[in-house]
């Protein structure tokens, strides 16, 4: 369970979508579902399922939505929503409306969310995921998590200036542990548990306990010499690993 501000920012968004969008469900996913949420850190992701799509003016409706809830709530400007026609849930690689980031765009539902949503999905509003999303394989998890690591991740370590930024340091480590874990067995982990996966992994320990301080403490403020040195740590342990991943499943 989340705490109270949460609870009531999420109590709050869906009363005010309800008139907006033809609500059919939503739901919870990610840490705020799966019991590592941290408020104020961790992102609020949830997922609307709709009766139909959104029409232009209600795309437009939505997004004054978010704005005002952002404007009278800052815990909002974590809330992630997508909005998926419940005629448009088989393919995940479609995209759809979604709110992330303070903006609306289109992006995919991937299977990991799916994954999560059935696992350990928390239901705020209708329907349960079971009987409304089709469920992921094995192999459909697996492939998606091979191409993440080999076509995204790998090729961003070739933009180093991006990883002198907490957000890639945190997110690359942490979606390398879970990969290499859901390749393994085809369970899902959280963040902490990640943690200590990428220990296992021969991680930086260094960089992991700055992770795990900026996630679960009161961090100093980082020096630009660490900036730097914690940079060239984590890109040159993510390449081999992220390597060494996807040959092994793939080979």
């Amino acid at each position: 369970m989340a705490d109270q501000l949460t609870e009531q920012l999420l109590i709050r968004f869906v009363g005010a979508a309800r008139p907006v969008v033809p609500l059919v469900s939503m739901w919870a996913h990610g840490s705020l579902a799966g019991g590592d949420y941290q408020v104020g850190r961790s992102d609020l992701d949830l997922i609307a399922v709709l009766d139909r799509p959104c029409t232009a003016v209600e795309e437009e409706r939505l997004g004054e939505l978010h704005e005002s809830l952002g404007r009278a709530v800052p815990l909002a400007a974590k809330l992630h929503c997508s909005y998926l026609a419940a005629a448009e849930l088989d393919d995940p690689a479609r995209s759809h409306l979604t709110w992330a980031h303070e903006e609306l765009m289109r992006r995919p539902v991937t299977p990991v969310t799916r994954r999560e949503l059935h696992e350990f999905g928390r239901v705020l509003y209708g329907r349960p995921p079971a009987g409304l999303l089709p469920v992921v394989t094995d192999g459909q998890l697996a492939a998606f998590v091979v191409a993440d690591l080999r076509d995204y991740w790998r090729p961003a370590l070739a933009h180093p200036e991006r990883w002198k930024r907490d957000v890639w340091v945190d997110v690359g480590l942490l979606t390398l542990a879970r990969a290499v874990t859901t390749l393994r067995n085809g369970t899902l982990i959280t963040k902490a548990e990640a943690l200590d996966v990428l220990t296992r992994l021969g991680a930086p320990g260094e960089v992991v306990a700055d992770i795990r301080q900026r996630r679960y403490g009161e961090p100093a403020p980082a020096t630009e010499r660490w900036i730097n040195r914690r940079a060239e740590l984590t890109t040159a342990f993510l390449g081999p690993a992220i390597d060494r991943a996807a040959a092994a499943h793939t080979g």
